[in-house]
């Protein structure tokens, strides 16, 4: 396999002990050698024993890093700031809560075409297959995704699944706001690349609580909304060529 396929994952956390050390642990068995470079445990300012858990597994493995904010400053910094910290060309997510599955990442990786392929894919994300959250919880979801859609149409069935694998060149050419995790396909896009979607598994939350309901997620993600959309609308990002 070569170096460049060799991938970054990064998983933020906010208090998710008694998740994030199995799901480390998890993710090192998962992917093989020939593909995983390094995990990054991104700690938002935890109040609990998550980073203790990250930093017992580090002992027994160097290639797993923890990166901690000095405040809590939500989940997209925390993506950014693993990003930033990536020793790899090629990254992956996973939230911290354990509900994305790491055996799915392998398959993802190897979809991916190397970086400067012509087909200009640059973004595989999980689409969650028998999704194990609350009916109220899936429902918001369907209704969001539908809306998000219908004004973007980025064509994404589950861009809040957590699980996605993308090269850190383009996500760091994206402008950057407080929910843009939840927009990456609409924003690879609006710069010119292309994404694909596979099924992936979802899993139950073993501890902790999750840390959104649907009423401030809703609230966040229609002011969100009209501003992705005012961007793709102005951006203009046209294929360039040098002659001579």
């Amino acid at each position: 396999m070569s170096e460049e396929k060799r991938v970054s994952v990064v998983i933020p956390i906010f208090n998710e002990a008694g998740n994030i050390g199995r799901l480390v642990e998890e993710t090192l068995a998962a992917v093989p050698d020939t593909l995983l470079g390094e995990v990054i445990v991104v700690d938002d300012f935890s109040s609990d024993s998550g980073p203790a858990e990250v930093l017992d597994i580090r002992k027994r493995d160097k290639r797993v890093r923890l990166v901690r904010h000095l405040e809590n400053a939500g989940q997209s910094a925390s993506v950014r700031s693993g990003v930033s910290a990536a020793r790899f060309d090629l990254i992956a997510t996973l939230d911290g809560d354990g509900q994305n599955d790491p055996h799915d990442l392998p398959a993802m990786i190897g979809r991916i075409a190397p970086a400067g392929d012509n087909s200009r894919l640059a973004l595989i994300g999980g689409v969650r297959q028998k999704r194990k959250d609350t009916g109220s919880k899936r429902w918001a979801s369907k209704a969001a995704n539908r809306i998000r859609d219908w004004v973007l149409h980025d064509d994404c069935p589950d861009t809040g699944c957590g699980i996605k694998v993308f090269w850190r060149e383009v996500f760091l050419k994206l402008p950057f706001f407080t929910s843009i995790h939840r927009y990456l396909p609409a924003l690879f896009q609006t710069y010119g690349y292309r994404c694909e979607y596979v099924p992936v598994n979802s899993r139950e939350r073993v501890a902790g609580v999750s840390k959104y309901n649907n009423f401030n997620r809703a609230l966040i993600g229609l002011y969100d909304l009209v501003g992705v959309s005012w961007l793709r609308r102005r951006t203009r990002h046209p294929q360039i060529r040098e002659d001579g």
